[in-house]
């Protein structure tokens, strides 16, 4: 992908702003095929345009995220809850960010492709990392809220 998609996009996403709502409508059927529906408001038109265009170029969700996704919009059981489950995936991918309040402070771990980085300092798993956190030994994941999944369903 050359360098300047990147830059690209922006402009692209940019000039959606200065468009009136049909010609935001005509936007989406030429990126899409379909119609979009009358009650869909400029804002969230344009949002939909832009995360659109940029899944087009960098690629959409994979499957389990968008099931993951579903099911959450779903399940009138989770609505007003303020809690939601965890993906389906036992293992963290590169990337995400666990959060976990901690006697009052909240703690940022990101998942690396080797280990998991908090304050500064990477960790072989997370269950270093909640011992470093706490200063007793977890398992990490039980920590983290990765696990015990079948309780909360």
């Amino acid at each position: 992908m050359p360098r300047d998609y990147p830059a690209a996009i922006e402009d692209e996403i940019g000039q959606l702003r200065g468009l009136d709502l049909e010609s935001l409508r005509a936007r989406w059927r030429t990126l899409t095929g379909r119609r979009v529906a009358a009650h869909v408001p400029k804002s969230l038109l344009l949002r939909m345009l832009a995360y659109r265009m940029q899944a087009n170029l960098f690629g959409d969700l994979d499957a389990a995220t968008i099931r993951f996704l579903d099911r959450v919009a779903t399940d009138r059981s989770l609505q007003g809850t303020g809690s939601l489950p965890q993906p389906d995936s036992d293992r963290v991918r590169a990337g995400a960010l666990l959060v976990r309040e901690w006697e009052g402070v909240s703690h940022r771990v990101t998942a690396l492709a080797e280990g998991y980085a908090w304050n500064g300092t990477t960790y072989r798993s997370l269950s270093e990392v909640a011992r470093a956190i706490t200063g007793t030994r977890w398992n990490g994941p039980r920590f983290f809220g990765l696990r015990d999944r079948a309780s909360r369903s």
